[in-house]
């Protein structure tokens, strides 16, 4: 088939890869426009477009897929078929209606579980067991197209959202060219998605981030490790912010007030609703990520001070 590739960050480009070494066409990419990065504030090309350039395929950066322009090219470019990964922009019907097949996108997700722009977040954040990848045809409503294929995935006690997404990429990569191939040769048909068990999962803000001590060791540990690398999960502590890297309940550890601190030579241990949990690493604003011991032999902290305070 002929395929215009649409993505736009890192996660998107194990997909971008696979499928330009797969036996099918890859005419374009479609990926948002340049946007300021660094100190500098400097207009930088997407992941996917830098990629792209390196592999020689022409780059379409519409400002939105609704623009005319945008969709004459396309029309122009007579695709069979748009496959998508974290493409970051609404489509519109006049859009999806252009190749034959549709567009067809790749979902962090055991759909219809999690539909939405952070699936991956909100599976460790729950407390899941599994996650995994889906690839549906889109439609106008939410991550409800039919789907055509599912991979599953463990997810590992100590999982970040960061080393979950990392896995699913690359499993989901070798997905996606499988289902470009059953829609290709005809051997793969969409089916519905079920209407009971939907879950959403909106974007995870930086206020979602600021850890409550107040909830049981599980909850910290699983909403740090949700958070991980972004937002970034954060505290406070005597009137300064930090961001808190993933920790480890320690039920072996005397009990601890929600908040409340015991730092030793080589551990920080903070108090929750249940039992204490250990420091990892830590982030003061402005400064270099550190092991927590390190920070806290650098800083001065007034008597009876508590994290959230």
């Amino acid at each position: 088939m002929r395929l215009a590739f649409a993505g736009t960050p890192e996660v998107a480009l194990p997909s971008l890869n696979a499928i330009a070494e797969s036996r099918h066409e890859l005419v374009a990419v479609v990926t948002r426009p340049d946007a300021p990065a660094g100190r500098g504030r400097r207009l930088v090309a997407s992941p996917v477009a830098q990629r792209a350039e390196e592999l020689g395929i022409p780059v379409l950066k519409p400002e939105h897929p609704r623009d005319p322009a945008f969709q004459d090219e396309l029309k122009a470019l007579d695709v069979d078929c748009v496959p998508v990964v974290a493409y970051g922009a609404l489509l519109p019907a006049s859009a999806l209606d252009i190749p034959r097949h549709g567009w067809v996108n790749l979902h962090f997700s055991l759909l219809p579980q999690w539909r939405g722009a952070a699936p991956v977040q909100h599976a460790i954040w729950a407390g899941d067991e599994f996650s995994g990848a889906t690839t549906f045809r889109i439609v106008p409503a939410l991550d409800a197209g039919p789907t055509f294929g599912v991979m599953t995935e463990r997810i590992r006690p100590a999982d970040t959202a960061g080393d979950l997404l990392g896995r699913l990429a690359e499993g989901g990569a070798q997905l996606l060219v499988a289902t470009l191939d059953g829609i290709d040769d005809g051997s793969l048909e969409a089916r519905e998605q079920p209407t009971d068990d939907v879950t959403v999962a909106p974007k995870i803000t930086v206020d979602d981030a600021r850890v409550d001590w107040s909830e049981p060791a599980a909850a910290v540990d699983r909403r740090i490790r949700a958070c991980t690398p972004a937002p970034g999960a954060w505290t406070t502590v005597a009137g300064e912010r930090f961001k808190l890297g993933p920790v480890t309940p320690d039920a072996e550890e005397a009990p601890l007030a929600p908040g409340e601190l015991r730092v030793t030579k080589r551990s920080v241990h903070v108090g929750t609703a249940s039992v204490p949990v250990r420091l990892g690493q830590v982030r003061p604003t402005g400064r270099k990520e550190m092991a927590a011991a390190d920070w806290a032999r650098g800083v001065v902290l007034p008597d009876g001070a508590t994290f959230g305070s």
